[in-house]
């Protein structure tokens, strides 16, 4: 029986993966690198598209959730039962097929069905199973017990013969269970990352069992049909007491090397059980269970994943092995108290079927058209963009750094009012354009603090004392060098310079320099002195025998001072 159903399991695997691969998506499908275009509409349900018409038009903030694809799947591992008896792996694969839909980004809901077989046989022998039915039926003589309720005689105590066997109890389960279980994903929200090839979920479910438990009580008769009364193994179980005596504990392995040895493979005699005779069930107990469950699914494809899966499961009977008696050796035995339970340790292929749908939703990040969205706006409300300029300076307000520049002012680049000369007074303000460092600092006009040039009228001429020549200007502006070109204020200064010469053709200037003793200074010096020569010359036509220059060796105070003064 369980042949043909892993037969029909593997077919079916094989039609569904083969309709899986065969839906291939293109770029036409709607699907973008982390999850689906939020423009597809053929992935919206038309219950929705009210909805989603609602957020293309920017009237709602929220697109309509879409279809989800339906996932199928089929597991093999191995079924191991927790009970009374310890339990043993079966070479034999059992399986589990389900099928899943996600509600939600976070949570689905997976109906599942599991077949599967367990083993148990236990290293310890017991003699207190007067209550326990399929030994006693199958013809094993459980202990006598005095008027005190203790087990008396045990093989041959006090020097009689053996009034009791010993039994190793063991048993074959047969389960089949049916539960809905709610399944939440831990890992597709990403934060900075489109999506991700692995899941983990956890869960848990409710759902009920059938199970049909039996033992390996009675040896075969050699024409291969099971012989009752003296044909059980009480001979061999008595032996392999008696072999190892005290612990057998840590003779475990070879007590149950010793036991199968001996024994057949049938599982006869059917256990001890609390079924009802409903004859739909067909000699299964049916009780109800509860499942807890945590996996991690590994993503090979849009439609197809690879799945680890642990699922413990608990069921309301203490005979899923096929025993319930404490095994005290003396006393009247009472029943265990903990129901049992098993635990499917399982490896699944997982196919997501459905046409004109994304992915399951526990495989996309809610996030990811989001960002999309705020890194390349395709669908975003963006406002009109608006350029400023509330000063009416001509620079923007966004990159004005004087937003409050007064009218009529005039202002650089960056919005700030000009000052030609830096003595703190714009120049729309300055009387004095030209304020010489020396005469700084200024009044409130931008006026220095040198003497008035009608003081000088009656100066000595030109050649008598080294006085300038009457009638030329005396407040030429000094200039100041960062390094040995001429700056922007630099230029400004020198076509005022200028400007006054063109005015006074007779006056000549002369362009003086103050390093300090080194040559490398000097040299910087004759650097300066020249740029301003040449800017005079080339660039604002003053002829060159009108202006002198000179290099005065000082202590390095004004190192980068130019003075400029009428000659």
């Amino acid at each position: 029986m369980v042949s043909k159903k892993l037969k029909l399991l593997f077919t079916l695997c094989l039609l569904v993966s083969a309709g899986a691969f065969a839906q291939t998506e293109t770029a036409n499908g709607g699907y973008m690198t982390g999850g689906y275009s939020i423009y597809d509409s053929s992935v919206i349900a038309s219950k929705n598209m009210g909805q989603q018409n609602e957020f293309w038009n920017n009237s709602y903030a929220y697109p309509a959730k879409p279809r989800n694809m339906w996932e199928f799947g089929a597991s093999i591992g191995l079924l191991n039962v927790s009970g009374d008896v310890p339990t043993k792996a079966l070479t034999a694969p059992n399986f589990a097929v389900h099928v899943r839909k996600a509600l939600g980004y976070l949570f689905s809901l997976r109906l599942q069905y599991l077949y599967g077989d367990a083993e148990g046989f236990n290293w310890k022998s017991a003699v207190n199973y007067g209550k326990n039915t399929p030994w006693t039926n199958a013809g094993y003589r459980a202990p006598t017990r005095n008027t005190a309720g203790g087990i008396i005689n045990i093989n041959g105590a006090g020097g009689t013969a053996p009034t009791a066997d010993n039994v190793f109890y063991n048993y074959r389960t047969n389960i089949q269970d049916l539960s809905l279980q709610g399944l939440f994903t831990l890992t597709n929200i990403k934060f900075h990352k489109a999506k991700t090839n692995l899941q983990l979920y956890a869960g848990g479910g409710v759902g009920g069992t059938i199970f049909k438990s039996r033992v390996n009580a009675l040896k075969e008769l050699g024409n291969g049909t099971t012989g009752s009364g003296t044909t059980n193994y009480a001979t061999l179980f008595n032996t392999v007491a008696s072999q190892f005596p005290g612990r057998p504990y840590e003779n475990r392995k070879e007590i149950r090397d010793a036991l199968e040895a001996g024994m057949d493979k049938t599982f006869e005699s059917e256990a001890q059980n609390n079924r009802s005779n409903n004859p739909i069930l067909k000699g299964y107990t049916l009780k109800p269970s509860a499942t807890i469950i945590a996996g991690i699914a590994f993503k090979l494809g849009k439609r197809i994943n690879l799945a680890l899966e642990d699922r413990f499961t608990t069921v309301k009977s203490d005979l899923l092995d096929g025993q319930q008696w404490q095994e005290h050796p003396y006393g009247d035995a009472a029943l265990t108290s903990d129901y049992d339970s098993y635990n499917f340790l399982s490896l699944g292929l997982n196919f997501n079927l459905g046409s004109k749908r994304v992915e399951p939703l526990y495989w996309l990040n809610p996030l990811d058209y989001a960002y999309s969205e705020l890194n390349t706006p395709k669908h975003m409300k963006l406002p009109k963009p608006q350029f400023e300029d509330a000063d009416g300076d001509g620079v923007l307000d966004q990159l004005d750094r004087e937003p409050n520049t007064p009218a009529g002012c005039p202002v650089d680049t960056h919005g700030v009012t000009k000052d030609t000369d830096g003595d703190g007074v714009p120049d729309c303000k300055d009387k004095q354009l030209i304020t010489p460092t020396e005469c700084q600092p200024v009044d409130a006009d931008g006026v220095g603090k040198c003497p008035d040039p009608e003081c000088c009228k009656n100066m000595p001429a030109a050649g008598t004392g080294g006085a300038p020549t009457a009638g030329c200007p005396t407040d030429y502006p000094s200039l100041t060098f960062r390094g040995s070109a001429l700056s922007n204020d630099n230029r400004a200064m020198l076509s005022t310079v200028a400007s006054k010469m063109k005015s006074n053709p007779t006056c000549n200037i002369s362009i003086t320099g103050y390093p300090e003793a080194s040559k490398a200074a000097q040299a910087v010096c004759n650097t300066r002195n020249e740029s301003i020569r040449r800017y005079l010359v080339e660039s604002q036509g003053i002829s060159a025998d009108r202006i002198s220059i000179n290099c005065e060796v000082g202590d390095g105070t004004n190192k980068n001072t130019v003075d400029i003064r009428s000659n």
